[in-house]
């Protein structure tokens, strides 16, 4: 495929999302870009959920991933099973009780002003580097496979894709993105069926058969016993339900889609049911990143040492040029839910948590879209700096360091929500602040000295869990006695 072919596959595609966009969301105004206006079809949503909760991560570094880690990946998954119906009866009844737009004002209620502005710093925080690092697979594709053979520099190839963006989401937000991921989300399933069955056609086996060969061979191997492994299965399991709590219910970004459902109802719903289509889906992957290796295997092709690079290199260079326009497709039907959807939420979580755009009077509304097209793009800007110093720096699976960093960032919510939500106690809300920072830093000196100080012992995902028990720990340090009733 020539690099004209490919960019013209690029732009055909962002030009369909445009058009759907102008279509859905007519309107500029706050409340279409915030909410979707509180109109948004539960079914839709979840289905173009399924798109957001995959992402370009998991399209290329599940599947890379399964050479060292194999299927232990389904572990986490159904440990996500159990995250998610708690946000189903926990989170989400919270959220629609108190009316909320973003999800961290429920902290300044609970606790006061400086609890509040932490919430929300730590997840602009996460968010920013998650979507960065997600963004970066697709943008990577896109400058190997088009601009770099012309010359381009790789911040211009960053510059073109993050505008490519700002471009449909800027006006409809939330309304269009709800209604853009389920394009996104069909486009991505398809691809990855499609991919799977071009491997079985290469290899000469038909759908049964590959899926023997893959229960048959090594990669398989789902469940880890060894306690220090970071594979370890309860490890495993109970990192899944917390990724889901923090990642999906703690998350501005999900549950602002689940925000734009009609009524509560119709957000549990959704879950429900996108909780019973990750199951499938992700199983689908590991069994790609199997077949993968298998063809690898089979045909003589050397492992890149970057696990990520994998799926790009078979399906560019070796299984011809469907594969080729199939995987195109699907990474950036993988990416770009959650990149969109990303900077949509942090748009959201700073104008109505720092701006106060709920709270402004002295604001019309056309001046508060005004300044909100300006903090979209400040927030494109940083995506674009933070993919760039991603770029110098990047020398692991992009997968571990995704959830490595959300150990960091997502921690302190899930500590001061769980303290909100299943404690009586007030805070001395100005000591939050440093309870949420130092508890991440103390994770860190446990994560690289764990071997040497817990006889070999290697943190995984559950540094997450970690994290937020001594989030938790720490705003115990500073409560400050019990309170009447909680919110």
């Amino acid at each position: 495929m020539s690099p004209a072919f490919i960019l013209s596959l690029f732009l055909g595609y962002f030009i369909v999302l445009y058009v759907i966009t102008r279509i859905v969301a007519r309107s500029p105004d706050n409340f279409t870009f915030f909410l979707g206006r509180k109109v948004s079809p539960w079914y839709v949503v979840a289905y173009g959920m399924i798109g957001a909760s995959i992402s370009g991560v998991t399209f290329i570094s599940i599947p890379g991933d399964v050479g060292v880690s194999k299927f232990s990946y389904m572990v986490i998954v159904m440990g996500y099973l159990v995250g998610y119906f708690v946000i189903i009866n926990v989170l989400l009844p919270l959220y629609y009780r108190l009316n909320l737009t973003s999800i961290y004002t429920y902290l300044e209620r609970r606790f006061g002003f400086w609890s509040y502005k932490t919430g929300s710093f730590f997840f602009i925080l996460s968010r920013l580097i998650g979507a960065s690092f997600r963004m970066y697979l697709v943008v990577n594709v896109l400058h190997i496979f088009v601009f770099k053979a012309w010359g381009v520099p790789f911040t211009v190839t960053t510059l073109i894709a993050i505008t490519l963006i700002l471009l449909y989401t800027i006006r409809g937000g939330v309304k269009a993105i709800v209604w853009t991921d389920t394009l996104q989300t069909t486009f991505m399933l398809v691809s990855l069926l499609i991919s799977v069955l071009i491997i079985g056609n290469q290899l000469d086996l038909g759908f049964g058969q590959l899926v023997s060969k893959v229960f048959k061979s090594d990669f398989s191997k789902m469940i880890f016993t060894e306690l220090n492994d970071k594979r370890f299965f309860l490890k495993q399991f109970f990192s899944g339900a917390f990724i889901a709590i923090v990642m999906t219910g703690l998350d501005q970004e999900m549950m602002q889609k689940n925000l734009s459902c009609r009524n509560l109802k119709d957000a549990q719903k959704n879950m429900y049911w996108l909780s019973a289509a990750l199951v499938p889906v992700n199983f689908l992957f590991l069994t790609l990143g199997a077949i993968l290796f298998i063809y690898a295997n089979n045909k003589g092709i050397a492992v890149p040492t970057a696990s990520d690079d994998l799926f790009p290199m078979l399906a560019m260079n070796y299984l011809g040029p469907l594969a080729g326009i199939v995987f195109l497709i699907g990474i950036i039907s993988a990416a770009y839910p959650s990149a969109d959807g990303a900077l949509t939420a942090l748009t959201t979580c700073f104008s109505v948590d720092f701006l106060r755009f709920n709270q402004r009077d002295d604001l019309t509304e056309k001046q508060k879209v005004r300044i909100r097209y300006i903090v979209n793009f400040g927030f494109g800007l940083l995506v674009f700096l933070v993919i760039v110093i991603f770029r110098m720096i990047n020398d692991a699976s992009v997968i571990s360091k995704l959830f490595t960093v959300a150990g960091y960032t997502y921690g302190p919510l899930l500590g001061l929500f769980t303290f909100g939500l299943f404690t009586r106690f007030k805070v001395n809300d100005r000591w939050v602040p440093g309870v949420a920072t130092i508890a991440p830093v103390i994770c860190y000196i446990l994560s690289a000295n764990s071997v040497r100080w817990f006889n070999g012992y290697h943190f995984g995902f559950e540094l997450l869990i970690l994290n937020g028990i001594l989030t938790f720990a720490g705003l115990i340090i500073v409560s400050k006695g019990r309170i009447s009733h909680a919110l």
